[in-house]
């Protein structure tokens, strides 16, 4: 298999979740195989994403349930209870270490070689690492992405989402800039932790590429959870004065906050990479262009992950590397089906969504039966809460195939999740009438609903 002038079968250059499952599958087949990483094994999901930022997002949820408990029955100190971020980060630390060497003895196990430093490709087949070249006769881009620091005049000076995930104390007070997946989960979280969270962002509506009834939910959620929404507002420039942050508006009035954080979206991390002496020119956002089998214009350099920026989460960046590596060298030759990913926003309570959004699948030329669910779930109604779950099936009029699962509210991810397998196996609409219900669940909404509250097609929306 292995051409002997070049040391390694295949050369990955970032050990995160997909450069390590490239890696380890590559080897499985008997490839010779070595992982270049300048920072820590794991990658930012596990070290400084994924991982550390559900752990916080388990830490809000508890406050909220030691409220509800009272009201459940339980008798509550009268000293109530404090979060303590410095108790939190130590074990979170704890953790993120213990994963990490975690991935190394499997990487190990795996006989694949950990080369640590940073690599720069100097031509076909050649990484630089230190002062040590390696020649491969493939090399992979695993490289990953990282919070941009540029996107506002100023922002460069605010800490950004691995920052939070590193505070041994929290602010009083915060303002969230950004309206995407990590400043609606950052924003959410924050405020279960008892900090006075402002949000602005850019849009009328936060969570943009969602579906509609998502993003309108959501802004509720936010709101009753204590996050003061500011759609349409993102700051001109933030100035630093003193220790405070000064967010300047468009219309140069001055908002002061003591924490400012920058969550205005991620870069792939390309730069200074030496992807020019591959004659690989990168797109405006820095992503490396592939095709459907994840080849560059290099011939025998691939890209998978986020240095892609095809779809950003972590097991699209995994089933892309196992994949590749099956392609390399296995027998198996397969692509990785992008159009349904079910994906989660881990805000309080949390969004599942798999499929595309009502307005995307009507776009699309057909017509669409629309079905919904929006109620208290019973955990909360016993107490007189006001917290809702909201469900969403789109479905082909013409095939009954079921084409979207969106859901906010508690368990959504894990709902979704499981739901994600009918979508992937063509499943309709008939096949959830005939599935019995499990009660009381809320997961149950999804397979008693009968009757569409609209059907919607391109013509009634043109």
């Amino acid at each position: 298999m292995r051409r002997m002038q070049h040391d390694f079968d295949l050369i990955t250059i970032g050990a995160g979740s997909g450069g390590i499952a490239a890696s380890r599958r590559a080897a499985l087949h008997g490839a010779k195989v070595a992982i270049v990483e300048g920072s820590r094994v794991g990658g930012t999901c596990v070290i400084r994403g994924c991982v550390p930022k559900k752990l916080l997002m388990y830490a809000a949820q508890y406050g909220g349930a030691l409220r509800e408990a009272a009201q459940y029955g339980w008798s509550i100190d009268a000293d109530g209870a404090r979060f303590e971020m410095s108790r939190w980060a130590a074990m979170k630390a704890a953790e993120t270490r213990r994963l990490e060497d975690a991935y190394r003895l499997m990487l190990a196990s795996s006989k694949v070689e950990l080369v640590e430093g940073r690599a720069v490709i100097e031509g076909p087949h050649t990484v630089r690492v230190g002062e040590r070249t390696l020649h491969g006769e493939h090399v992979l881009i695993a490289t990953g992405a990282s919070p941009v620091r540029d996107s506002i005049e100023g922002i460069q000076t605010c800490p950004v989402s691995d920052d939070l995930l590193d505070l041994a104390t929290l602010p009083a007070q915060a303002a969230v800039v950004g309206g995407g997946y990590i400043a609606c989960e950052f924003a959410s979280i924050l405020a279960g932790l008892g900090v006075a969270v402002t949000l602005f962002y850019r849009d009328r509506l936060p969570l943009r590429g969602f579906d509609e009834d998502l993003r309108t939910r959501a802004a509720s959620a936010l709101q009753a959870c204590g996050v003061d929404l500011h759609p349409g507002a993102a700051p001109r420039r933030i100035q630093k004065a003193g220790d405070a942050c000064l967010l300047v508006a468009h219309d140069e009035r001055v908002r002061e906050f003591g924490f400012v954080l920058n969550a205005t979206g991620r870069r792939p991390n390309t730069a200074g990479l030496g992807l020019e002496s591959l004659g690989i020119r990168v797109d405006p956002t820095g992503a490396v262009p592939v095709d459907r089998q994840l080849r560059t214009s290099a011939p025998n350099v691939y890209a998978i992950g986020d240095a892609t920026n095809l779809k950003n989460l972590t097991p699209v960046a995994i089933a892309h590397g196992r994949a590749l590596a099956d392609s390399l060298f296995g027998e198996a030759k397969h692509e990785v089906d992008l159009s349904r990913v079910a994906s989660a926003v881990f805000t309080l309570p949390p969004i599942g969504t798999i499929g595309p959004s009502e307005s995307a699948a009507v776009a699309s030329g057909r017509t669409v039966k629309v079905y919904e669910a929006d109620f208290r779930p019973m955990r909360v109604a016993f107490i007189g809460g006001s917290e809702r779950a909201y469900m969403k099936l789109l479905v082909d009029r013409a095939s009954d195939e079921v084409l979207a699962v969106h859901m906010l509210g508690a368990d959504a991810p894990e709902i979704v999740q499981s739901l994600a397998v009918s979508l992937s196996a063509g499943a309709t609409k008939a096949d959830f009438d005939r599935t019995l219900a499990v009660h009381p669940t809320a997961a149950e909404e999804f397979i008693l609903m009968r009757e569409p509250v609209r059907v919607v097609s391109t013509a009634q929306t043109s």
